[in-house]
């Protein structure tokens, strides 16, 4: 089988070595994502991290060959939770329809303390 690779520029992915994403077959595993803007700006708005880390996994699928409706199962760590409304939210936006397994996860802390919210999606591309 075909190992394929997906990378989202972040400085983590070299000094780390790890794949945004790695696609094996009809399946893809996309990393942790956290909410990382280009410019290395921060927005401290738990909804609004949420969407930012879904745009970068969900890209991350699409150069993959894969798509939302693709996604199987979600999981969303969270530090505090208060926010869980709002990154429940975001998630319903995008995978409402779609409705994979999904898990969300309070923990102590995340690599950027000014992160709330770092997500991991599984998806299955029908063949």
């Amino acid at each position: 089988m075909e190992r394929r690779h997906a990378s989202s520029g972040s400085p983590y992915e070299a000094t780390i070595g790890f794949s945004r994403a790695v696609r094996l077959g009809n399946h893809i595993a996309v990393s942790g994502t956290a909410p990382v803007w280009p410019d290395g700006g921060m927005v401290l708005d738990a909804k609004a991290q949420t969407e930012r880390c879904f745009e970068i996994a969900l890209g991350a699928l699409a150069e993959l060959g894969a798509s939302v409706s693709d996604v199987v199962r979600t999981r969303m760590y969270i530090t505090r939770t208060d926010v869980a409304d709002q990154v429940s939210e975001a998630h319903g936006a995008v995978f409402g329809a779609v409705r994979p397994a999904a898990t969300m996860v309070v923990v102590s802390a995340l690599l950027d303390p000014r992160w709330l919210v770092e997500v991991e999606l599984d998806a299955i591309v029908a063949e």
